[in-house]
């Protein structure tokens, strides 16, 4: 247990000490990303927004919405949370593969390659939530004041999420190379399930569904704390604990693991 401890204290030490170079690196991928681009970065709230726009009016249609309006800001929302925890997830089964050059020849902790996908989908997320909010809030203006008061601790859930969780999966990923196939299945089985196009209650008598899907737990609070200014904070405090208990395991995982990566990818 007191190995255990020291481990972890090294990962936070380490994490702070190299704050600057994984952070810049992970900047450096989205700068180089819209490199030659006019908007650069900008394409990445726009293309979400083209998307609430179109899967808006179509599923609207279909699910015979009366108001539009709270509809719209409903699946922008979580639209935009859901493509940033899918994408982080998505890209998690091969991080250490698509790195496996460096972890071979060079002498760098495996954690800083974690840190710095972390960092990019971070960067990725507030970008494209940015645009997509600011228009939002033209449409209900309470939406500013219930993101500054109420939704800081979902937020915080979410962004401990997007790390242990993807490199949970990474971890597998590294040792079941056929887990790398699964991962996308089971990210469009999710988004189908998950109440984002359409309501929870549309799911009827299937409602115990989401009951069970982690990635919307850790969505509809801070959804719900941006759209309707409330937080349940027993709730929240539940799926904090469980987050630290993710990050605990996950590290540990990787801090057993990291000598025998280089033989792995």
């Amino acid at each position: 247990m007191i190995i255990i401890k020291i481990m972890l204290l090294n990962s936070i030490n380490f994490a702070w000490k190299k704050r600057r170079f994984w952070w810049y690196t992970a900047t450096s991928r989205t700068r180089a990303r819209f490199a030659r681009t006019t908007l650069g970065s900008f394409w990445l709230g726009l293309s979400n927004l083209l998307s609430i726009v179109t899967l808006g009016v179509v599923y609207g249609t279909v699910f015979s919405v009366e108001d539009f309006k709270s509809y719209f800001i409903y699946l922008g929302i979580g639209l935009v949370i859901w493509n940033s925890i899918s994408a982080s997830i998505s890209t998690a089964p091969d991080l250490f593969s698509h790195n496996a050059q460096n972890i071979k020849n060079m002498n760098i902790n495996p954690l800083f390659y974690t840190l710095e996908e972390w960092a990019f989908q971070l960067q990725t997320f507030s970008q494209s939530f940015l645009l997509v909010f600011v228009v939002l809030v033209f449409v209900n203006k309470d939406l500013l004041l219930n993101l500054l008061v109420f939704s800081w601790f979902p937020f915080v859930n979410l962004v401990i999420f997007i790390y242990w969780f993807p490199l949970l999966i990474c971890l597998i990923g590294v040792r079941y190379t056929d887990f790398s196939q699964l991962v996308p299945i089971g990210l469009q089985l999710l988004f189908l399930t998950s109440p984002i196009l359409y309501r929870k209650e549309n799911l009827g008598r299937l409602e115990w569904i989401t009951n069970y899907n982690p990635i919307y737990k850790i969505l509809d609070p801070l959804r719900v704390s941006i759209i309707e200014g409330q937080i349940n904070y027993r709730i929240a405090i539940l799926t904090f604990l469980i987050n630290l208990l993710g990050l605990f395991i996950s590290l540990s995982i990787l801090h057993k693991r990291s000598k025998r990566l280089p033989f792995l990818v």
